[in-house]
């Protein structure tokens, strides 16, 4: 009995200091964020893959590394992860990709597929992509703020129009998202692969016309049943494909762009402080970062 007390006890003692371990290193993470990022040129190999939303426009200081037209912050998720757990990071994301940029240029000659920064040396990989594909992101900023500017805030008449398109978008999308995080692991096959989701970006109860000058309905539209679901998607894809989803919503929510400056951490439509509207400030990046790199700790990258 006193040898199963003691084992019992010694898994406990074990536990604990895990745990407590994983504590440190999410203070460390948070005080870190405060500190310009270096990344460690021999840590764990990271490549960081995906569009604005990783990359991170308009926020300063800009990546030396980027092509300029990628507008890459290195004061973006990846950057700041890569300088808390000491990795090695490559980081190609670019604004304005999609997931056929991961196999092909995105701006010949400047932009190679996002897939050769992998090898068979990389042991991290994190994935941001989906928005754009099929142009769902870029519409419905357009055709959402057409049909509701200047109007009264009565109903959602941007998901009377677009609901079919976000549908079809959707079920488009999920073939070739899926087959590019089976090309990751073919590239990279030591790698564990982070799927990273989208933060909020509008309120689920809320009118914000100085910001986002949409109805009431359609912010919550855009809310359930663009962003939630398309994360729901995500978190189905990486589930089925070998991958980690990385929940980037719950953190955000309150932070949204009707939030006033200070405590948003996505950019309004209207008067954007970074030049970028509807993306995330070095708030949300710094946010971003926060679920990124506990969720690297929590799956084992140390």
């Amino acid at each position: 009995m006193q040898v199963l007390r003691n084992g019992r006890r010694a898994g406990r003692n074990r536990r604990g200091r895990r745990h407590l371990h994983l504590n440190v290193m999410l203070v460390l993470i948070v005080a870190a964020l405060a500190v310009p990022s270096v990344a460690n040129a021999s840590g764990l190999p990271y490549v960081a893959l995906g569009d604005s939303y990783t990359a991170g426009p308009g926020i300063t200081p800009v990546s030396p590394t980027a092509p300029a037209a990628c507008g890459q912050s290195a004061a973006n998720y990846p950057h700041l992860v890569a300088s808390v757990l000491g990795l090695s990071l490559t980081d190609v994301s670019c604004s304005g990709a999609k997931t056929e940029n991961l196999a092909n240029e995105q701006y010949p000659g400047i932009t190679p597929p996002q897939f050769n920064a992998l090898t068979p040396a990389t042991k991290v990989v994190t994935l941001g992509m989906g928005g754009n594909d099929g142009n769902l992101f870029g519409t419905l900023l357009t055709n959402c703020t057409a049909l509701d500017y200047g109007q009264p805030n009565v109903g959602a008449p941007c998901q009377a129009a677009e609901e079919g398109f976000v549908t079809s978008t959707f079920a488009a999308n999920q073939a070739p998202a899926e087959a590019a995080l089976k090309e990751i692991h073919a590239l990279a096959p030591k790698a564990k692969v982070f799927v990273v989701g989208y933060p909020e970006i509008t309120p689920l109860n809320g009118y914000c016309p100085t910001a986002i000058p949409w109805t009431t309905g359609d912010l919550r539209w855009f809310n359930l049943d663009v962003q939630r679901r398309g994360n729901t998607l995500l978190q189905h894809e990486a589930a089925a494909n070998n991958a980690t989803y990385v929940d980037t919503f719950t953190l955000s929510m309150g932070h949204n762009a009707c939030e006033p400056v200070g405590k948003r951490w996505i950019e309004p439509l209207i008067d954007s402080l970074t030049g970028v509207p509807v993306h995330p400030n070095a708030l949300g990046q710094k946010a971003d970062a926060v679920d990124v790199g506990l969720s690297l700790l929590l799956h084992g990258v140390f």
